[in-house]
């Protein structure tokens, strides 16, 4: 565990940058730093690993003040991954991520393995080895500079805005990255973001800093929407924070309705039967979701024009995603119907805005049972 006591750090001029900061930072989890512009969460990040020294209380590791460690060795024990991924230009991509194992001693052929090694487990072709960083994509560094920040294996990694450089799709696929890898890796990652809805994704536990680097709120995210401290969290979490709760309830047991989804060559008799959506939502031969077809009359020649099936948005994982990525289908829906489908892409079935705003309700209720029994 990494304790944070009453941590201050003031500068000579009079600027206090973070101001009695107590925070316990929970082992092989990740916990998120989050705050407005000047609130103090990259000086906090620095301070674990010396880059900044505080000027009042101490931060402790694993029980031992930090300050009793040499610092070039603390540095090294912790991974650093920070935005534009920082990497050295003159070195290939292999040769970066083996940086901290050469510095530590390590042969020069282990540490080339252990950095192959780590590229596949971050998503990187190991045939990028022999290039260099300018020849890589942004979202392929930020993946190098992960890989780098794992090479020794650190139990600690600190991440500082790493994903805030990159566009919002490549952002998504490194956040689930990261995800993926703390899974199997189970590191304690201590992660600055400006980003609320980052920090709801990727955190374990949220700190919510104010400017001026005082502590308002540390919380899972789920009890952080459902219940901010005071209103500069409210405010900070945004009007929409009912919205980002949806991601903690889970679309398992949402009932959905197969009678809609018809194939591409259904005729006019199919298309009638039985189905209670406005819309049918067509598919190929293979059960995958090609669009959303209107009412049997509109057929042409007896058979559904495929040129003219409509959009049929953004479909969801039944039991894997949330009532929030089921109710963004449903609204992105020209139906307003969202698409269920399985692991290989193939339609399950589809559910209405009213049956998934039954379920949210549903879920509100029974996490306003389980605040009681806790109480």
């Amino acid at each position: 565990m990494i304790r944070i006591d009453a941590v201050t750090k003031r500068y000579p001029d009079g600027t206090v940058a973070v101001d009695r900061l107590s925070l316990d930072i929970p082992d092989r989890a990740i916990t998120v730093l989050v705050g407005p512009s000047g609130c103090g969460k990259t000086t906090t990040l620095r301070m674990i690993n010396r880059m900044v020294e505080p000027t009042e209380g101490s931060i402790l590791l694993d029980g031992r003040d930090i300050r009793q460690q040499p610092v070039n060795a603390l540095r090294r024990s912790m991974g650093y991954v920070i935005q534009n991924a920082g990497l050295f230009q003159h070195r290939t991509i292999v040769d970066n991520i083996a940086t901290v194992p050469r510095l530590l001693g390590w042969g020069r052929q282990k540490a080339r393995t252990r950095a192959a090694e780590l590229m596949e487990r971050v998503g990187l072709d190991t045939s990028l080895a022999k290039r260099y960083p300018y020849q890589l994509s942004g979202g392929q560094q930020q993946r190098v500079g992960v890989a780098r920040a794992l090479a020794a294996d650190p139990p600690v990694l600190l991440m500082d805005e790493p994903f805030s450089a990159v566009d919002p799709v490549v952002r998504k696929g490194l956040q689930d990255e990261l995800l993926r890898i703390q899974n199997e890796l189970g590191k304690t990652i201590v992660f600055v973001t400006h980003d609320i809805d980052e920090a709801i994704k990727l955190g374990t536990t949220v700190a919510v800093l104010r400017t001026g680097g005082r502590l308002a709120q540390f919380a899972p995210p789920a009890e952080l929407l459902s219940a901010p401290a005071d209103p500069f969290v409210e405010d900070f979490l945004g009007a929409d924070r009912g919205i980002r709760r949806l991601s903690f309830f889970s679309s398992t047991g949402l009932e959905l309705q197969t009678g809609p989804v018809v194939p591409l060559d259904a005729d006019a008799e199919r298309l009638a039967a039985g189905a209670p959506a406005p819309y049918r939502l067509v598919t190929d031969a293979d059960g995958r979701p090609l669009g959303w077809w209107g009412a049997p009359d509109e057929l042409t020649g007896g058979r559904i024009d495929r040129d003219r099936l409509l959009p049929y948005g953004r479909p969801f994982l039944p039991g894997t995603d949330s009532l929030r990525t089921a109710l963004d289908g449903a609204v992105l829906s020209p139906s307003g119907w969202a698409v269920a489908v399985d692991g290989e892409g193939r339609a399950v079935g589809v559910v209405s805005q009213q049956v998934i705003g039954e379920a949210i309700r549903a879920a509100h209720g029974e996490d306003r049972q389980d605040a009681k029994a806790e109480r």
